[in-house]
């Protein structure tokens, strides 16, 4: 861990800037310092009874700061000695500025904070800016808090973030409904001919040799799977002329403890699937568990002689069969509109964020941020003007960095 090591006791703090009408009935008592073994294993237990986005999970947050050695600052409210309300923000460089935001910076989608939801259901906005502004106090060298792509709320749960000035993501998320089972989405979603295809496909993978799929159940089935992922986003990413979210070897570290680290657990919330056909994955995925959810964190397709069997989309047909039987309520793709999608969702999900400026300095960057995100929407809502910039995109392959990528999953 990088010097986060500042703590601060709110208390004094909590009574001067909040109404007494706005605190809850218990004392109000915040600690922000670094995490550190006791800050990270309280942080485990408060989740043992929360709720909270996989991005906020425990096993999260745990193996992002085993795997990449970020600056974590912990801000954690307690109500009396409980602790009902914690924040886990990574400390990050942008140019001149330092920037707090979520654990796992743009892979981090669908949050929301670890929270009490009985503590939630009375909870005021004062008591969470308290938060902030501790934040602020103990450690002066962070200029802006910015937590993006916020769930507006998480099975029926309102998020407390919402109460605080904010505005809509640039990037839509998409998902489908699953109520009545798997043959109640096809009818919604052309069903026939989605079950014409799938067999289609089926016996295109046959003429070529077998064909499974696979549910990694040991470390070495999920490290496969992982490899053939990294694999093949590094081919995608490097053809569109966009950077490899993917690529550090941290961040890799990172994923591959997440998803084997979760095969010990009683019930994954981590889960990776491969379609293999004549011995080679041609498609994987990466899902999380959310309560009455199932996330597509990321997925990719292997750019090969079966591509054009679109043996991703094979893939996520079995994925969302399976999610069906299971008990699922919503097979969410997470963020980012794409074609593949919409074959299959009839839900949109507006994430938003909320920039909360410490200093001076963070205030010019939050207004940066507000107008770059607006041009974002402006580019991706417009057909014309996104399609034209894939295309540019394209052609600097080779000859400039590839620029950043957001929405890829």
């Amino acid at each position: 861990m990088v010097d986060a090591t500042a703590s601060f006791d709110g208390n004094r703090l909590a009574a001067s800037e909040a109404s007494p009408r706005a605190l809850p009935i218990d004392k109000i008592n915040l600690s922000v310092s670094a995490a550190d073994g006791a800050a990270l294993a309280a942080y485990a237990k408060l989740c043992r009874s929360a709720v909270f986005a996989p991005a906020q999970s425990a096993a999260w947050i745990l193996n992002w700061a085993a795997e990449t050695g970020p600056d974590i600052v912990m801000a954690t409210l307690s109500s009396g000695d409980r602790p009902v309300f914690a924040l886990a923000l990574e400390v990050t460089r942008r140019g001149p500025f330092r920037v707090a935001r979520f654990v796992g910076g743009r892979h981090a989608n669908g949050n929301f904070a670890a929270a009490d939801p009985h503590w939630l259901a009375s909870a005021h906005g004062e008591a969470i800016r308290s938060v902030l502004t501790a934040i602020a106090k103990a450690r002066p060298d962070i200029d802006l808090v910015a937590l993006e792509r916020l769930l507006p709320d998480l099975d029926g749960i309102a998020n407390p973030l919402a109460s605080f000035p904010h505005f809509p993501s640039p990037n839509l998320s998409l998902a489908a409904d699953l109520a009545g089972g798997f043959d109640a989405l096809l009818s919604r979603a052309i069903g026939k001919r989605r079950r014409k295809k799938h067999r289609s496909q089926m016996r295109k993978f046959e003429a070529v040799g077998s064909h499974r799929r696979i549910e990694a159940k040991t470390p070495e089935e999920a490290n496969r799977l992982l490899d053939a992922f990294f694999e093949m986003k590094e081919f995608r990413f490097r053809k569109m002329g966009v950077a490899n979210v993917f690529g550090e070897p941290e961040v890799r570290a990172f994923f591959r403890a997440l998803f084997i680290g979760a095969l010990a657990e009683e019930r994954s919330f981590f889960l990776l699937h491969g379609l293999e056909v004549a011995g080679k994955l041609r498609a994987v995925t990466g899902s999380s568990r959310s309560g009455k959810r199932l996330i597509c964190e990321f997925g990719a397709i292997a750019e090969d002689d079966l591509a054009h069997t679109s043996p991703g989309d094979f893939l996520f047909f079995d994925n969302i069969e399976e999610a069906c039987e299971r008990g699922f309520e919503i097979y969410d793709f997470s963020v980012g509109d794409e074609p593949y999608k919409r074959l299959w969702c009839d839900i949109e999900t507006q994430h938003f964020e909320v920039l909360f400026p410490l200093t001076l300095k963070g205030r010019a960057l939050a207004l940066e941020l507000r107008q770059g995100a607006r041009l974002k929407s402006f580019i991706k809502n417009s057909p014309t003007v996104w399609k034209l910039t894939k295309l540019l995109r394209r052609k600097t392959v080779g000859q400039a960095a590839p620029v950043t990528n957001e929405d890829d999953n």
